[in-house]
């Protein structure tokens, strides 16, 4: 496949239907980018869809407008700001490498210095260097796979064919606008080649697609069986005193890790009673918290308690009247609401 003119082709379609987004420059536009919000951006959208991350985005440019201010911030400030995206390894991993960057003095300009950083993969890094940098480097996301697993109809299926797949991808990466053209494959597949329905007719790559020319582009990428997600058991228990309740902070390296959270068991293959923070006369919410995380099912029992006054123990009562704003993430958010319903305590 000509290299040239099938980048022509998408950049044609990309300069008249490039998706707004605050972290990107006007296609074609002469102007610097800062990697600093390119790098933000790309951690953000791992596993997390535009509209989702677009608000955090603006959060933290306005709180941390350079990498420097970032790096600068303190760890807690940033879990909570982070919360309710998810993943929260990537926050972690966003401060080391906002600290690596400023003691350096900015990020490195290519792909092969970029994987150097902590917590920075082959997708950030070949991202960062093509948007920011121009440099020609692969950017392949679940979008551009899905586009270039029908383009050459390729029947390996994931995830034994992602090689195949970055070489395709490799291939087909311009020299010329390389960051506009990564963004440009990337908008195809959200909005043109999507995984149900793609409108084909609005491709412009569609005289060179050998799924659609074997008319079953829904048919690509091929994926082999999953495998069955186990389901975890834990609880966490909401103490209420004098108006506040009892927040920990989880340890920093493992699930939710630097969290602010409830107190909360280990999450365990089977159902472990007891281990409560203080003896008393919980009630247990009827219906348990279920939630999904990347590797496990979670079923989470959620237990309250209001006592007469704080007791002894290890954490920090946070004002009820305020919970919104203590940085809670989703799961331990979804247990708060269930422990305020009217009727349980």
């Amino acid at each position: 496949m000509p290299v040239d003119s099938a980048a022509r082709e998408i950049l044609a379609w990309y300069d008249a239907n490039a998706r707004a987004m605050p972290w990107r420059r006007a296609p074609g536009a002469n102007v610097p980018v800062d990697p600093y919000r390119v790098w933000l951006s790309e951690v953000m959208l791992q596993q997390t869809t535009v509209a989702m991350a677009t608000p955090y985005f603006e959060k933290f440019t306005g709180m941390w407008p350079t990498v420097e201010a970032l790096a600068s911030a303190e760890d807690a400030a940033v879990m909570s700001a982070w919360a309710g995206l998810g993943y929260y390894a990537r926050a972690r991993n966003l401060l080391a490498c906002a600290r690596a960057v400023a003691e350096r003095g900015g990020f490195p300009g290519s792909e092969a210095e970029l994987l150097t950083l902590p917590g920075v993969g082959p997708y950030t890094a070949a991202a960062v260097a093509s948007i920011a940098f121009d440099e020609a480097a692969p950017v392949v996301d679940g979008n551009v796979e899905r586009v270039m697993s029908r383009l050459f109809a390729v029947e390996t299926p994931l995830p034994a064919g992602k090689r195949e797949l970055r070489a395709h991808a490799a291939a087909l990466t311009p020299t010329m606008r390389p960051g506009d053209y990564a963004q440009a494959v990337m908008d195809l597949g959200a909005t043109i080649c999507t995984p149900k329905k793609p409108r084909c007719g609005a491709c412009p790559w569609q005289g060179r697609c050998a799924a659609f020319a074997a008319g079953n582009p829904e048919r690509y990428p091929l994926k082999a069986p999953r495998a069955a997600r186990p389901t975890r058991y834990g609880t966490a228990w909401w103490i209420e005193a004098e108006g506040h309740v009892l927040l920990v902070r989880r340890p920093p390296k493992g699930l939710l890790g630097g969290m602010v959270a409830l107190p909360a068991s280990e999450f365990a293959l089977e159902r472990v009673e007891g281990g409560a923070p203080v003896e008393a006369a919980w009630s247990r919410v009827p219906e348990p918290v279920r939630h999904a995380f990347t590797h496990f099912d979670l079923v989470l029992d959620v237990a309250a308690v209001r006592l007469p006054r704080r007791p002894d123990v290890e954490g920090e009562w946070h004002p009820i009247a305020t919970i919104d704003a203590a940085g809670l993430p989703t799961l331990f958010r979804r247990a708060a609401d269930a422990a305020m319903t009217p009727c349980l305590l």
